[in-house]
């Protein structure tokens, strides 16, 4: 079997899973949710491994802290805190990655990449501050992580305009609207089409970042 047969059977196993996901998702089937949502992450770090002859420790530490978000999100109200924890930290390890993607002279690159994503932030805390009570602290400093590595992916997008580097501006950008939503959906108002889109946008979001950075190291 050749290395490009095994990348498109993992990857259409990947396919299969999302799909599933995204169904129970929608037709609200707990049961299937819990047994799919774990293979998110555990198939698209087969269609990593598969992909790369040396693969990296932090896109896997990503794809494992992204893993037990999503185990942990399966239960929101015992457990949301501590999903947020875990996304949390695959955003940092994001960030680090991205960032030694990096050239080093950003000079006016850097505010200015950060200025829609500032700006995004800003406008989603003023529509949910008034709901987020103990949640305040913890919601501010995941905004701040997500705008870092949305602002590190332009910046590297801008420094370097590649299909690899397009690849992860959408990832970082569509895993941004997800995790808005998740906010909105929380604290603000509650919808059943922020359920599908959260997870829609959550899955193409890490399947591009991963994709970017299998084409880094190809």
């Amino acid at each position: 079997m050749t290395k490009q047969t095994r990348i498109t059977i993992v990857s259409l196993l990947f396919l299969g899973v999302a799909i599933t996901d995204v169904y129970a998702v929608i037709t609200q089937n707990k049961t299937l949710e819990m047994i799919f949502k774990p293979l998110l992450m555990t198939t698209l770090a087969v269609v990593y491994l598969v992909s790369v002859k040396k693969p990296s420790f932090w896109v896997l530490s990503a794809l494992f802290f992204s893993f037990w978000g999503d185990v942990f999100l399966l239960d929101k109200e015992k457990f949301f805190v501590f999903g947020l924890a875990l996304f949390l930290l695959a955003h940092v390890i994001y960030i680090k990655i991205t960032t030694d993607l990096l050239q080093k002279e950003l000079t006016s690159k850097m505010i200015t990449s950060a200025i829609p994503f500032v700006v995004l932030f800003i406008g989603l805390l003023s529509l949910i501050y008034a709901n987020l009570g103990d949640m305040l602290v913890p919601v501010i400093v995941y905004g701040v992580t997500i705008s870092t590595f949305g602002t590190a992916a332009l910046l590297h997008y801008r420094q370097d305009k590649t299909t690899a580097s397009t690849w992860l501006l959408l990832g970082a950008v569509l895993f941004i609207a997800s995790d808005s939503l998740i906010a909105l959906n929380n604290f603000y108002t509650p919808k059943r089409l922020f359920d599908v889109s959260i997870i829609a946008l959550y899955i193409v979001s890490q399947f591009l970042i991963v994709k970017a950075l299998i084409a880094k190291r190809s």
